[in-house]
């Protein structure tokens, strides 16, 4: 006869969990200090679930799956296709992976390690690849639409993601700026791109004719000079 569940002790393994994989990330983190904080056993954390990677899921899927669902209601909201296009790709690239106390990284660290047999389903990700492409789409004007339907439009979009995820791990500072974000959205909306501001960039360095102008006479010239000044100095 199984073990009867009860909701108090999964919502104890899930608060361990989640505060675990936070504080020292998922790798770090094992099953038996996820059942020390839960207050139960390692055992009886199978019970309720088949393995870590399901528990991080079972914290980060939901939260993830509401997110994107709030961005698509801001979304909708925006008139202009560019200003939209802009907002979703910045939301998406930017805003989400440093939301949640960086939380996403934690998928990073369980999908890069995790071994065959470990339950892993994509589950997650086929949904994140047709909402993230669907939102996208509807952004743009019906010809650039055509031009990317059917495409994997939604891995590229689901894998920058990925990337900026690792990039907070390791670099807070570093995300996506102002000029890549308004490039590609340029890129995939077409027509004109919004104008933005480019950092003045180092002068190349003069001609050879403006060289030779700013560096004095040629040198044949120099060594008439030579000569000439020889000619009028004094000999020893």
């Amino acid at each position: 006869m199984g073990q009867t569940k009860k909701t108090e002790v999964r919502s104890a393994i899930l608060r361990s969990a989640r505060a675990l994989f936070s504080r020292h990330g998922y790798t770090a983190t094992s099953l038996p200090k996820i059942a020390a904080g839960a207050g139960t056993s390692t055992a009886n954390v199978y019970v309720y679930f088949r393995s870590k990677l399901e528990i991080l899921y079972e914290l980060y899927d939901p939260w993830l799956r509401a997110r994107i669902e709030a961005l698509a209601a801001e979304a909708a909201t925006i008139s202009d296709r560019r200003a939209r296009l802009t907002h979703v790709l910045g939301t998406f690239w930017r805003d989400i992976p440093k939301e949640n106390g960086g939380f996403g990284n934690n998928i990073i660290q369980a999908i890069s390690t995790m071994e065959r047999g470990e339950g892993y389903r994509p589950v997650l990700l086929n949904w994140m690849e047709a909402r993230m492409q669907a939102l996208v789409l509807d952004c743009l004007p019906p010809a650039r639409r055509r031009l990317f339907e059917g495409t994997d439009l939604g891995h590229f979009l689901v894998m920058a993601f990925d990337g900026y995820l690792v990039y907070h791990h390791l670099d807070r500072k570093r995300s996506l700026d102002d000029r890549t974000l308004h490039a590609l959205v340029g890129t995939l909306i077409g027509g004109q791109a919004l104008s933005v501001p480019i950092p003045a960039q180092p002068s190349a360095r003069p001609a050879a004719s403006e060289r030779r102008r700013r560096s004095g006479p040629a040198p044949a010239s120099r060594a008439a000079s030579r000569s000439d000044r020889t000619r009028q100095s004094p000999t020893r």
